[in-house]
């Protein structure tokens, strides 16, 4: 099968379509199960992924939190088909996230969950 022909939602062995992130499996480093992946958040001018947005905890829907992780502290396990956090679980879930409504994710919130986890800053300012 040519490139050409494969449709630009099937995942390849290295790229996945946005569509089919979420909902994928996070483990902790340890190997436990954490959650899933709620949705990535995406810089319009690099077209890199900057957060993964964790989903964590809940019944059905409810009692959810989300945890907005900087992407380069989750990496992807492919023999396990999920991602893995590469922090202690008991740090993430001491960090910045949220129940019900999420944030406006400014510069100011970024700044945060950056400092938070120690790492660099993401710039979210346009121009």
């Amino acid at each position: 099968m040519s490139d050409a022909t494969v449709s630009s939602t099937e995942p390849t062995s290295m790229l996945f379509a946005s569509n089919k992130i979420d909902g994928t499996k996070v483990k902790s480093r340890d190997g436990d199960n954490l959650g899933s992946v709620y949705s990535l958040m995406i810089n319009k001018r690099s077209g890199l992924a900057t957060y993964a947005v964790l989903s964590l905890g809940g019944f059905l829907g409810i009692g959810k939190s989300y945890y907005p992780l900087p992407f380069e502290l989750i990496s992807y396990d492919h023999v396990a088909d999920g991602y893995v956090v590469t922090i202690d679980r008991r740090l993430l879930e001491g960090g910045p996230s949220w129940a019900n409504n999420a944030p406006d994710f400014n510069q100011a919130y970024a700044d945060r969950v950056s400092n938070y986890y120690g790492v660099a800053p993401a710039d979210l300012t346009l121009g």
